[in-house]
């Protein structure tokens, strides 16, 4: 089966495509030659149109939509943006950082994560975005998200992982990262929010087990198991499965001298127990680097009970 991968860099975006041996690969791009690209999203729903989020020189952040596969690209007539100050507070995004395609059975709607954090949902296919207003005016919201982006790392704290349950489009979990970040739920489609960080640690604060303010870096809904969850927190790899609120630190089975601290998380597609990790140094190393060095990915195929390193070259 041919492949196509989607390939966002801070100096634009390319897309690889293979034969059907996946022996061999033709190469599109430079898109966008020097912009930043956050975020390259094919939508599974029609399977031809993509979305991207970027940062430009003289756009500044904004969506670009294309229904060509990518041949052409139309900039988004109105881009996530937040209320002017005088409906706000005064926040105005920086970047959109993550595109998530909405439910089956909403075929035009698009959600979007920005920094600073903020949830924005599209209903024409990407090319107008409104804020989710339950997320924005939460009574905690002003909690759950920094009073100034300047105090968190170089690129902000931000929305940026969105999930929606297969089963139910009214179903989303958000992760945000940052000091006042952390996992929540909405079963309202967004009217209404709450945190969903029981067992995730927050060892940078003086309660390492709060309501909110645990840094995930990423979090994966699996797609065929749609009540298993993973996250790769700043402080771990865990996973939960619904109705539990509990986490389970699964990164605790990871080599002692390598750590559960990372970015990444990927799902395998049909197996819910198989997930693969990038681990980072997480101690006061910066810009982060693997640890000793050394990059490899990590992967279990057992729910996190046992990991192995995968390394070695393949043979010709």
């Amino acid at each position: 089966m041919a492949l196509a991968l989607l390939v966002s860099t801070k100096k634009g975006a390319w897309i690889l495509k293979s034969d059907r041996a996946r022996r061999s690969w033709d190469l599109t791009g430079p898109i966008f030659l020097g912009h930043i690209v956050h975020h390259l999203v094919l939508d599974p729903r029609d399977r031809r149109t993509l979305l991207m989020a970027a940062r430009t020189g003289h756009l500044g952040p904004t969506v670009f939509r294309s229904t060509d596969a990518g041949a052409s690209w139309k900039e988004a007539a109105k881009p996530p943006a937040f209320p002017k100050a005088a409906e706000g507070d005064g926040r105005v995004v920086d970047h959109v950082f993550w595109l998530e395609p909405g439910h089956a059975s909403e075929p035009e709607v698009w959600y979007a994560g920005t920094s600073p954090e903020g949830l924005f949902r599209s209903e024409d296919g990407g090319q107008s975005w409104q804020v989710v207003p339950g997320f924005l005016r939460h009574p905690m919201g002003i909690d759950w998200v920094m009073e100034d982006p300047k105090q968190s790392t170089p690129d902000g704290p931000i929305v940026h992982s969105i999930a929606i349950d297969p089963r139910d489009a009214r179903h989303m979990y958000l992760g945000i990262s940052g000091r006042d970040g952390g996992v929540f739920e909405t079963l309202d489609q967004g009217k209404s929010w709450t945190a969903l960080n029981r067992g995730s640690l927050a060892l940078f604060l003086p309660e390492p087990s709060p309501e909110y303010g645990q840094d995930p870096h990423c979090v994966r809904l699996h797609p065929q198991a749609p009540d298993v969850l993973y996250q790769q927190s700043h402080c771990g790899i865990y996973r939960i499965q619904r109705p539990a609120r509990l986490w389970e630190r699964i990164g605790e089975h990871m080599p002692k001298e390598v750590g559960d601290i990372g970015f990444p998380i990927v799902l395998h597609p049909r197996d819910p127990d198989t997930v693969w990790v990038f681990p980072m140094d997480g101690t006061d190393v910066w810009p982060r680097t693997s640890p000793d060095g050394k990059p490899a990915v990590y992967v279990t195929h057992d729910a996190g009970r046992s990991w192995q390193r995968q390394d070695r070259r393949a043979r010709a």
